[in-house]
C-alpha cells in the first residue's frame, strides 16, 4: 500500500510569530492531551523531514514547525540564530500544546533545541538530539563561510540554483549519494522543497538563513551557554555516516561521549546503518528515534 502524510493524521497550521506566521504541521491524534513531542527539522529542511518518525510513533502527536527562513516560513525576516528559533519555537509550543513536551531536534534543530530548553525550561521535559545539539567540531579561526562550505558543501551550493521543473529537481536528488532508498516520503520532501515558477523554481531554504545559522552551530554563545547549564535529561543519538553518506559523519566517534563525560544529564547511542539524513528519513532510523522518544515519554 502507498504511504501518504495524511495517513497519519497529517495536517498543517499557522501560528503568529515575529514577522508574520510560521507554517507548522501536525501528525498524530488531534488531541491537546495527548502524549506530544515537538521536532525541529535541520538547516536546509522543513517539517517534511518528519513522516518516518509520524509512521513509527501514530499514538504521539508531533508537532513540526517550518523553521524560519524554509519551507512555507521562508519569507520570516531575520535575524536569525539559535535564540531566534527558540522564541519561534516557544510561540508554537504556546499555541498548541498545554505543557510541556520531549523535544526532537535533528541537525541544526538539535542546536535550536538546546537553546530552547535554555531559554523556556518550562515548555521542555526533556531532549532527544538526532545527529546536532553538540559544537561542530571545526578548526579554531576558521570563517563562517569555510564551515558553510567544509558542513554543508553541495547543499549551501544547492540553495543559489535554479531548476527547470520539478522532475528535474527530483532527478537532481536521485543522485544523492545519502538517498539509495526512494520512496514517496522522500519525493513529498523534495517537491515540497521548491518555490517559484517554473523555469525559475528554487529550494525553499533561505541563504541569508542557513549561513546565519551554521555559524552558531560551533561558536554561538547561546549554544554554549545552553549546554553549559544543560538541566534537562539528554539523548544523543548519532549516526555513523555523514551528509554524502560518507564515513567522515558529522562528529568523529568518541566525540560525543566527551561530553556526556561533562554533561551528567547526557547519554549517547548510536545508530547503525544510517547516515545524516537516513536517520530521521529512513524507517530505520525513525524507529531508533522513536525508541528514545518513547524512553523520554515514560519518564515522569
Amino acid at each position: 500500500m502507498t504511504r501518504a502524510a495524511s495517513s497519519t493524521g497529517y495536517r498543517t497550521t499557522d501560528v503568529e510569530v515575529r514577522g508574520g506566521t510560521l507554517h507548522t504541521a501536525l501528525w498524530g491524534p488531534d488531541d491537546p492531551l495527548a502524549p506530544t513531542i515537538l521536532a525541529v527539522h535541520g538547516v536546509t529542511a522543513s517539517h517534511k523531514a518528519w513522516p518516518y518518525l509520524a509512521e513509527a510513533l501514530p499514538n504521539t502527536r508531533i508537532i513540526a514547525p517550518d523553521l524560519r527562513g524554509r519551507g512555507r516560513s521562508n519569507t520570516l525576516p531575520g535575524p536569525y540564530g539559535m535564540p531566534t528559533h527558540a522564541q519561534d519555537l516557544a510561540g508554537v509550543l504556546g499555541a498548541l500544546t498545554t505543557g510541556p513536551v520531549v523535544v526532537v531536534g535533528h541537525s541544526m534543530g538539535a542546536f535550536a533545541s538546546v537553546v530552547l530548553a535554555n531559554l523556556f525550561p518550562e515548555l521542555v521535559r526533556s531532549l532527544v538530539l538526532v545527529d546536532g545539539g553538540l559544537p561542530l567540531q571545526v578548526p579554531a579561526g576558521i570563517s563562517d563561510e569555510d564551515v558553510v562550505a567544509a558542513v554543508l558543501g553541495p547543499a549551501a551550493e544547492r540553495l543559489n540554483s535554479t531548476f527547470p521543473s520539478r522532475e528535474v529537481y527530483r532527478s537532481f536528488w536521485r543522485q544523492h549519494p545519502a538517498f539509495s532508498d526512494w520512496d514517496q516520503f522522500v519525493e513529498e520532501y523534495v517537491d515540497y522543497d521548491l518555490t517559484g515558477e517554473e523555469p525559475e523554481l528554487r529550494p525553499a531554504t533561505s541563504y541569508q538563513a542557513m549561513a546565519e545559522d551554521t555559524a552558531e552551530l560551533h561558536r554561538g554563545a547561546s549554544l554554549l551557554k545552553a549546554l553549559d547549564e544543560l538541566a534537562v535529561d539528554t539523548r544523543v543519538l548519532r549516526a555513523p555516516r555523514g551528509l554524502l553518506n560518507e564515513p567522515a559523519a558529522l562528529y568523529a566517534p568518541g566525540y560525543l561521549d566527551e561530553w556526556a563525560g561533562k554533561l551528567p544529564s547526557l547519554r549517547v547511542r548510536e545508530v547503525p546503518d544510517v547516515n545524516h539524513y537516513t536517520i530521521v528519513m529512513g524507517q530505520a532510523g525513525a524507529r531508533a528515534v522513536a525508541e528514545s522518544v518513547q524512553e523520554a515519554l515514560a519518564v515522569r
